[in-house]
């Protein structure tokens, strides 16, 4: 929402997504309106974003009673709120039975995992927090199966391929409508075997989607797997995504307009901001607020 980023990339239309028909499996691999979905009964809480409507519809007193809940795991959970986050990283190329068709190089996986450790390490601009997160690549592996590289009955494959725990990113990439789609770290204990984040890979680094192919669609999914909801999340409203310091946002953003205001409330619309919709190019920051919340989740949820 890019717990789904819509493909911003792709028309606004009406489109029908429902996860069915899956094949064999070969040897070895959004950000559009979507007014209609039909999508695995487990995802109903991950992050599935686009243009309009943010990806669920959480109330403000849902959103608190998260927040709160987590502080008291996080708070009983001090060794591991003393240890810097390092994050391995699986990828599961999901390429098409051609061999061909999103069966993405090692060094573009390599470049996505850099562009990575760079936004989490507030690298791209002398405002941006330093999350504190590192990544580091665990392992890759390629299946080539038609359905699943367009992303048919995703829970099956997921729990089929998933690797490592709580603490383990397991990153999909595949061809469908939306940019991206990331689960969230307090329904793991629920929903841990379909567990990270589902990527476009057309998405990374050098990749074919125009305005959205320098990685970024992977650290805004990964905040949302770290806790973090879009910054226009509950929109002209003081509690918004839940983080003081991001202003708040009538909607989402398209390009990068400088000086958007859409809200009666203190600050311009955050553009700038991972958690938002903009162009790649216009990304630059994580908050100390988003940091925070970052930490705790991962405390809580993730450690």
């Amino acid at each position: 929402m890019r717990n789904s980023r819509v493909a911003r990339f792709a028309a606004l239309t009406t489109i029908s997504f429902c996860l069915v028909g899956l094949t064999g499996v070969a040897p070895a691999q959004a950000r559009v309106v979507a007014d209609v979905q039909c999508v695995d009964s487990q995802e109903s809480d991950s992050a599935r974003g686009g243009r309009g409507p943010d990806h669920r519809d959480v109330s403000a007193e849902e959103q608190k009673q998260i927040t709160a809940r987590a502080k008291e795991l996080a708070a009983a959970n001090t060794t591991a709120a003393a240890v810097a986050p390092v994050v391995p990283v699986y990828v599961h190329v999901m390429a098409a039975k051609n061999g061909i068709t999103g069966n993405v190089s090692d060094a573009a996986i390599a470049a996505q995992i850099d562009v990575l450790n760079k936004t989490f390490g507030g690298t791209e601009s002398s405002s941006a927090s330093n999350t504190g997160f590192t990544f580091t690549l665990a392992g890759i592996d390629r299946f080539f199966n038609d359905s699943w590289h367009k992303d048919k009955q995703s829970s099956s494959y997921r729990k089929q391929t998933r690797q490592g725990g709580a603490n383990a990113l397991n990153i999909w990439l595949v061809d469908f409508s939306y940019l991206g789609i990331a689960t969230f770290p307090w329904d793991y204990a629920r929903s841990g075997a379909i567990d990270g984040v589902r990527v476009n890979y057309a998405s990374l680094p050098g990749g074919s989607i125009a305005n959205y192919n320098l990685g970024e669609t992977g650290t805004h999914e990964v905040g949302h797997w770290l806790g973090l909801y879009h910054t226009f999340q509950g929109g002209c409203t003081t509690t918004n995504d839940e983080v003081s310091d991001t202003p708040a946002q009538g909607g989402s953003t398209n390009g990068c307009p400088e000086g958007a205001d859409t809200c009666n409330l203190p600050g311009f619309d955050p553009i700038h901001n991972y958690m938002d919709y903009s162009y790649d190019t216009c990304y630059t920051m994580f908050t100390a607020g988003q940091t925070s919340r970052m930490q705790t989740m991962w405390t809580a949820y993730r450690a």
